[in-house]
């Protein structure tokens, strides 16, 4: 007789579903959003603006009047010396992110965002929180070789988007190194409600100065359509994957988060050229990707070895990576709710590289070009 497939398992496949589905479709929605073919609203800033007025908001319901997450002790120190600095990389990486979407395809934005693992690894570096390796990398020049034969093979290449697309990877690089920074130095752990709750109001502040000198004047003399309902739409479902994001986190591990992600971008690619048939893919396209793809793959594994390497100093490789598989599926055929609040889970309890997988998803959720 087969064996019955426990409840709580069924329930974190469906989390990983609802995950894929709102971060590909918050990326689609966007473009459709911003594109001049479709809805024709081409004002990134503004549309930005509004995710994080409408996320900040909901930060604040939850935190002071519903109260189901406590706030952090935050100083004033803790405040200016990290989350200012953290919000105005956060509030450049959507700026420039957003902006690409009226000058390139998604399917090309999501073969760029391979170069993440690099512009991390680079910013790690200078900020000194990393060490140059050789085996990592000789991953990086995979992924750059990759990614440099996928945008020779683009139709549409564009200079000015490429350029905003990449400057906005390294602002988004340099925010999670800083985030990393926070966590260590200061001792802070934030989930992704009380991150908007610090965050989304300081990027707000940050992004209305580029608003005021780019986006103000052409409000007020073209005629752009506002539609209440599109932009409600378009700032929940951005919410909403920001909290499923904690949901599977909460249900499964760093090693399964990252193969959803491959999987969300693949998927991605696909429903974007069926979408938008602008968005054409060449074989160069798909054949720098893959190796782009090959090199990304081979950088988790390096980090899920050297976080199991310190944790485990008696076992072997293998064994340590066949172990975190055999956990997370143990885990989730195990888990039991948690009856309490979202502030009953226990963040200090993570491991590592479950802790950096969280991190780099907190906030990126809040518009589509950086869903995880």
């Amino acid at each position: 007789m087969p064996k019955m497939i426990s409840k709580p398992l069924v329930l974190t496949y469906f989390y990983l579903f609802i995950y894929i589905l709102l971060s590909s479709g918050v990326i689609l929605y966007n473009k459709w959003v911003l594109s001049p073919k479709y809805f024709n609203f081409p004002l990134p800033i503004t549309l930005t603006m509004i995710h994080m007025g409408f996320s900040g908001l909901v930060a604040f319901l939850l935190v002071r009047v519903f109260k189901v997450v406590a706030p952090v002790k935050m100083t004033f120190e803790i405040y200016a010396t990290c989350v200012i600095p953290i919000s105005a990389f956060f509030a450049s990486s959507l700026w420039f992110g957003n902006t690409a979407y009226l000058h390139i395809s998604v399917a090309f934005i999501q073969m760029l965002k391979a170069l993440m693992p690099v512009a991390t690894f680079i910013m790690a570096v200078l900020c000194g929180t990393d060490k140059p390796r050789c085996d990592v990398f000789s991953n990086m020049v995979l992924v750059s070789v990759g990614v440099v034969i996928s945008s020779y093979g683009e139709i549409h290449f564009n200079v000015v988007g490429t350029v905003y697309q990449v400057t906005g990877i390294f602002a988004e690089a340099l925010r999670l190194v800083l985030t990393q920074v926070l966590l260590q130095k200061k001792g802070l752990t934030l989930n992704p409600i009380t991150s908007l709750y610090y965050i989304a109001p300081c990027s707000f502040v940050f992004l209305s100065v580029p608003w005021l000198l780019l986006e103000k004047s052409s409000m007020e003399v073209s005629q752009i359509q506002f539609n209440f309902w599109i932009f409600f739409s378009n700032a929940l479902c951005a919410l909403a994957l920001n909290f499923s994001i904690f949901l599977v986190i909460g249900r499964t591990g760093a090693v399964t988060i990252r193969v959803a992600g491959v999987l969300k971008d693949w998927i991605l690619i696909a429903l974007s050229t069926v979408i938008f048939p602008e968005s054409m893919i060449t074989r160069l396209n798909i054949i720098g990707y893959a190796i782009a793809l090959c090199g990304v793959v081979m950088y988790n594994y390096i980090k899920v070895k050297d976080v199991r390497a310190s944790q485990l100093p008696s076992e072997s490789i293998p064994d340590r990576i066949s172990k975190d598989w055999k956990l997370e599926k143990k885990s989730s055929d195990i888990f039991i709710p948690n009856s309490g609040s979202a502030s009953d889970i226990d963040v200090d309890e993570e491991t590592p590289l479950t802790q950096s997988t969280r991190l780099s998803h907190i906030g990126r959720s809040l518009v589509g070009n950086h869903g995880a």
